[in-house]
């Protein structure tokens, strides 16, 4: 008979409530500790969700409420800056035939949702709490906690996030490095006209752009050339924002019009991250942004994390040994994916930063999808 193996999972972000659901269907004992007390409830303002990211939705049992509280749509428009129309190009269904090509959200909906299936799978979960160190051994993690607690583990599994603490724990040298380029951030509400995401190259922004993320809201955004964060007071972020759409036409005048001094908008430098080599020290295993993150020029961010957890799961579920093969087994095959979008998502930003006019964007963007298409 399998021993029972209990799991820790340090952060409760899109991966780490992912493989919590996950393993906790397959009968396995899991805590998860979460360092902010409300558990990102509350925090940003839309997420574009891919069918690859819908696909993994869909076998985590979440689906149905993602598809009623989100926007789906199949298709992106080109604009120029005055929001004339240039082109609108279909997209690839990389979850399948029989789901959207894309789901936009807002954010804390899309966290909520999660969070709510963390608490039906019957997972012990700590919030405002964080792992301070790790004492191994060839059969289990003893992890010493914030609130001076200890326990042990025959796993812990690091999602959390890019600038993971876990990752620092246990000697993985990799930190992100910013790309050049910044995005403003707002959710605002959703004019009739916006009904897919359309993109505006040129003009004072390397992009302007907004997505439906429901019925009722849309998420607006503007990509620009990175600041020093320290001369912008967040309390000036609306009129920064609303100085850099007023130069947009199509849905933008009537988005800026509802951009207030109390919209909660966001900056936020794009940062890259890949760790090529492992993924684990011993019983410790990191996934998600703690190990690959990329700019937000793909929309695969929060995709690849869930199909990280998909993975991760389903080998240590179908195994009885879990040890360093296994773990690396896992490295080995998620890589060459991650690694493509990483390195797609970088380059389309850079092709911007560097003004290159003929850059074979929609190529790169179709293969990488295309690839998309295949199971993780």
């Amino acid at each position: 008979m399998t021993p029972t193996r209990r799991v820790l999972v340090v952060g409760g972000g899109t991966a780490g409530n992912a493989v919590t659901v996950l393993l906790r269907r397959a009968g396995v004992p899991v805590d998860l500790i979460e360092a902010e007390p409300d558990w990102h409830a509350t925090t940003g303002s839309g997420i574009t969700v891919q069918g690859n990211a819908l696909r993994v939705l869909r076998e985590l049992g979440v689906w149905d409420r993602v598809r009623t509280s989100g926007y789906a749509f199949d298709g992106v428009g080109i604009t120029a800056p005055d929001g004339t129309v240039l082109h609108v190009q279909d997209d690839i269904r990389t979850g399948g035939p029989d789901l959207p090509a894309t789901v936009g959200m807002q954010r804390p909906q899309l966290q909520q949702i999660l969070i709510d299936a963390v608490r039906d799978s019957g997972a012990h979960v700590r919030l405002g709490v964080t792992a301070e160190a790790f004492d191994q051994n060839a059969e289990d993690v003893a992890v010493r906690f914030s609130d001076g607690t200890e326990h042990r583990y025959d796993l812990v599994i690091g999602a959390d996030g890019v600038t993971s603490r876990t990752r620092a724990l246990i000697g993985v040298p990799e930190r992100p490095e910013p790309t050049g380029m910044a995005i403003w951030r707002a959710p605002l509400p959703r004019p009739a006209s916006v009904v897919r995401t359309d993109l505006a190259y040129g003009g004072p922004a390397f992009i302007a752009g907004y997505c439906p993320t429901s019925a009722d809201t849309v998420y607006a955004y503007l990509v620009e050339a990175c600041r020093d964060r320290a001369s912008i007071s967040p309390e000036d972020y609306p009129a920064e924002m609303r100085s850099l759409a007023r130069h947009y036409g199509g849905a933008w005048p009537e988005l800026t019009a509802s951009l207030t001094d109390d919209t909660p908008v966001n900056y936020t430098w794009f940062e890259r991250l890949l760790v090529a080599e492992s993924w684990h020290r011993g019983r410790v295993v990191l996934i998600g942004d703690a190990v690959h993150a990329c700019p937000p020029t793909m929309a695969q961010g929060a995709a690849m994390a869930l199909e990280d957890a998909l993975v991760l799961a389903e080998l240590l579920t179908a195994g009885e040994k879990w040890d360093g093969q296994v773990l690396q087994d896992f490295h080995d095959r998620r890589i060459p994916r991650v690694r493509t979008v990483v390195e797609a998502s970088v380059q389309i930003g850079q092709w911007q930063l560097d003004r290159v006019r003929d850059a074979d964007v929609p190529g790169l963007f179709g293969r990488t999808m295309a690839m998309l298409r295949e199971a993780p």
